[in-house]
C-alpha cells in the first residue's frame, strides 16, 4: 500500500477537509486552474483556427507553392508562357508531399457596365483546377466547368457583384486591352456563381473564368500557360518541400512559396503564436501562485498532523509527498472542470458561430477554431507538470517544522 497516498485520500475525503477555514481557498485555487485552463484552450484553439483560416484563403488563390518563368515580372498578370509538357506535369509524382498541381494563366481586364467599370484580374483555369477551397467560398449559384468546350461562364466575388449590382445569371462585357495602338478585346461572360472568401484584398481583384480565353487573347497555344499552382498535404512542411520543387521543375523555371509571396500576411499572422505563447505562460504562472497559495494553507492547517508523522518516524519527502498527492488532486480537478467549460465554449462556437469578428480586419466573419486532441492532451499534461513542480519549492517548508513545536501547535 502507498502509505503516503493513503493519507492524502483520507484528508480529501474527511468532512473536516470539507468544511475547514481553508475550504475557501481550495476552491480559489481550482476555480485558478480551471480559468487558466478555459482561457489557453481559447487562446491556442481560436490562434490556430485564425491562422489555419486565413492560410487556406490565400492558397485558394496562389497554391502552397507557384511555378514561374524566371523574369522581372512582379505583376498578377501571366506574359511570358511555360509549355505544360513537363516531367512533373500533370502528376508531381517526383515529390514526397505534393498531393496536387494545376495550370492557370492571369490577365488583367476592366469590367464594364452601363453606369460603371472596375479593374480585374481574370484567372484562367482548365479541367485540372482544385475547386476544394472554392466550394467553401460559395455563397450563391454554382461553381463554373471548363471540362468541356470552351464557354464564357466565370465565378466572381461577392464584393464585386455587390460593387457592380450583378446577380447570377447576368452577363457583362469584360475588356481585355493589349496595347494602345489596338482597340480592346472584348468577352461576354455569364455569372454563374458568387464566391465570398472573406480576404477582400483578393476578392475585389479575382474572377475565375476558362483559361483557354486567355491563351486565345495572348495568341498562346493550347499547351502554354501562364503559371503552375502546387498543392501540399502538411503545410508545416512546406520550406522543405520548396526546394524539391524547385529541383525538379527545371533549371529556368522558379518555385515560389506561398509565404514568400504573401510575406506581410504570413508575418502578421506569426505573431498569434507570439501572444498565444504569452497567455499560456502568464495562465501557467497565476495558476501556479495560486496553488502555491493553497499547498502552503493546507501545510498550515494541517501542523499538527505533519509533527505526529514526524514523531512516528516519518521523513520529510514522505510527508511532502502526501500534500503534493493532496494538490494533484486539486490540480486535476482544476484541470476537469476547465476541459468541461473550454471544450463546451469551442465546440459550441463550432458549430453555431456565436463570435463575430470584424472581416476587414481579421479576413474572417466569426471566430475560427481549431480542436484538435493532439494540443489539448499536451496543454494538459504541461500544465499539470508546470504546477505540481511549481509546488515542490513551497513543500520543502515541510522539513523545517519542528515536530515538538509542531505538536503543540494550535
Amino acid at each position: 500500500m502507498n502509505f503516503e497516498l493513503f493519507i492524502a485520500k483520507r484528508i480529501i475525503g474527511s468532512k473536516a477537509y470539507k468544511s475547514s477555514v481553508s475550504a475557501p481557498i481550495i476552491k480559489i485555487g481550482i476555480a485558478a486552474i480551471a480559468i487558466g485552463i478555459i482561457v489557453m484552450l481559447i487562446a491556442i484553439a481560436t490562434g490556430l483556427g485564425l491562422q489555419q483560416k486565413i492560410r487556406d484563403k490565400v492558397v485558394a488563390f496562389n497554391g502552397h507553392i507557384e511555378i514561374t518563368n524566371f523574369d522581372t515580372n512582379a505583376s498578377d498578370e501571366s506574359q511570358v508562357p511555360i509549355s505544360k509538357d513537363q516531367d512533373f506535369y500533370p502528376e508531381f509524382n517526383s515529390v514526397e508531399g505534393v498531393t496536387h498541381i494545376q495550370a492557370v494563366a492571369t490577365k488583367f481586364a476592366v469590367i464594364r457596365t452601363e453606369t460603371d467599370f472596375e479593374g480585374v484580374v481574370v484567372k484562367g483555369v482548365g479541367a485540372d483546377y482544385k475547386w476544394d477551397y472554392f466550394k467553401e467560398f460559395l455563397v450563391e449559384g454554382r461553381l463554373p466547368d471548363f471540362t468541356g468546350k470552351r464557354n464564357e461562364e466565370i465565378l466572381i466575388s461577392s464584393y464585386l457583384a455587390n460593387r457592380l449590382g450583378f446577380n447570377v445569371g447576368d452577363k457583362f462585357q469584360t475588356l481585355f486591352g493589349e496595347n494602345l495602338e489596338r482597340p480592346p478585346r472584348i468577352i461576354n461572360y455569364e455569372i454563374v456563381g458568387i464566391y465570398n472568401s472573406g480576404f477582400q484584398e483578393l476578392d475585389e481583384k479575382f474572377c475565375i473564368a476558362d483559361i483557354r480565353h486567355i491563351q486565345r487573347l495572348n495568341k498562346w497555344k493550347a499547351e502554354e500557360i501562364g503559371s503552375f499552382e502546387v498543392f501540399v498535404d502538411d503545410f508545416s512542411e512546406l520550406d522543405e518541400i520548396v526546394p524539391q520543387v524547385y529541383k525538379e521543375s527545371g533549371s529556368y523555371l522558379n518555385a515560389r512559396p506561398v509565404n514568400k509571396k504573401y510575406y506581410t500576411v504570413f508575418e502578421w499572422i506569426k505573431i498569434f503564436d507570439s501572444n498565444t505563447n504569452i497567455i499560456i505562460a502568464i495562465m501557467i504562472i497565476v495558476a501556479g501562485i495560486n496553488m502555491i497559495t493553497t499547498l502552503l494553507v493546507l501545510i498550515l492547517e494541517r501542523t499538527n498532523m505533519i509533527g505526529v508523522l514526524k514523531a512516528l518516524g516519518s521523513s520529510n519527502w514522505s510527508i511532502r509527498k502526501v500534500f503534493l498527492y493532496n494538490a494533484s488532486y486539486l490540480i486535476g480537478l482544476g484541470l476537469i472542470w476547465g476541459n468541461l467549460i473550454g471544450l463546451g465554449l469551442l465546440f459550441t462556437q463550432k458549430y453555431f458561430k456565436l463570435f463575430p469578428l470584424n472581416p476587414d480586419t481579421y479576413y474572417v466573419s466569426e471566430a475560427p477554431v481549431y480542436i484538435s486532441w493532439d494540443y489539448i492532451l499536451l496543454l494538459n499534461i504541461g500544465t499539470f507538470i508546470a504546477c505540481l513542480l511549481m509546488l515542490m519549492i513551497p513543500s520543502i517548508i515541510i522539513s523545517r517544522i519542528s515536530p515538538v513545536k509542531a505538536i503543540r501547535f494550535d
